[in-house]
């Protein structure tokens, strides 16, 4: 088991694991409903972290500790949401749309899955690479291999996830626009882009008020995505719960 002692992004990792941050969302599970949006992503983001975990004991990456960097690194962020939820307080513009569409009944849970994941790749990811070159001291090619292997093993769940959360043929009505939605997002891409993100941060260490606003907007452009892909189905069923259902609004989080 690969420890990290490092401080970085402002958060005190000393004695933390791969095992540590997939016990913290074990728990996370065993506390939420399964059908809330946010457990549906926590499962899948679970099984990511379970993965990488055996792949760092197994040797399968060039550098484990630099793995086992990155990937505390990564998760620290989604679990600083979900903390920064359960103090009342307004997480990153990425999360918002999961958290205030998490009970939704028109939402379906590949929307979740992949509305979670996007804000994960789409933000945490870039900002994640940045501060493990900080606490490595390394430039981000350092982390470029092993960048590539993590996001293999999540570009290939997320293959299972659309597999496993897609509505069968007796839903067709459901099926083919959640489709044509969702076929407009790729995480390769968004992998791609989230390499790029963290290049380019790395560059601007020396010009923080350009770093700032670069994260600003980077943040506020993932959201607007995230919320896109929640787009509800307005089926029978849906209606029937929609009045049941309150959207958390911005006035729910506190700054």
């Amino acid at each position: 088991m690969v420890l990290i002692e490092q401080r970085a992004g402002g958060t005190a990792l000393s004695g933390v694991s791969v095992d540590t941050v997939a016990a913290r969302m074990r728990a996370l599970r065993a506390s939420l409903p399964p059908k809330d949006g946010l457990a549906v992503f926590n499962r899948v983001y679970l099984a990511v972290t379970e993965e990488i975990g055996r792949s760092v004991a197994r040797g399968a990456f060039d550098d484990p500790r630099a793995a086992a960097t990155l990937d505390v690194l990564f998760a620290g962020r989604y679990l600083r949401a979900v903390d920064a939820v359960a103090a009342g307080l307004r997480p990153p513009a990425c999360w918002r749309p999961l958290f205030q569409y998490r009970r939704h009944p028109g939402v379906r849970p590949l929307q979740f899955a992949l509305c979670g994941i996007n804000a994960h790749i789409g933000h945490d990811l870039a900002l994640a690479v940045v501060d493990s070159c900080r606490a490595l001291e390394c430039e981000p090619e350092g982390l470029e291999r092993d960048f590539e292997r993590v996001g293999d093993t999540l570009v290939a769940l997320e293959e299972r996830v659309r597999e496993e959360l897609m509505p069968g043929p007796d839903l067709l009505e459901v099926a083919d626009p959640l489709t044509h939605l969702l076929a407009s997002w790729s995480l390769e891409r968004a992998r791609d882009a989230a390499w790029s993100s963290a290049r380019l941060l790395w560059r601007l260490r020396e010009l923080p008020d350009l770093s700032r606003e670069f994260r600003e907007r980077m943040d506020a452009g993932v959201g607007l995505v995230g919320r896109c892909l929640l787009t509800p189905y307005a089926g029978p069923s849906s209606a029937r719960g929609v009045h049941s259902w309150r959207s958390g609004s911005d006035s729910a989080f506190r700054r």
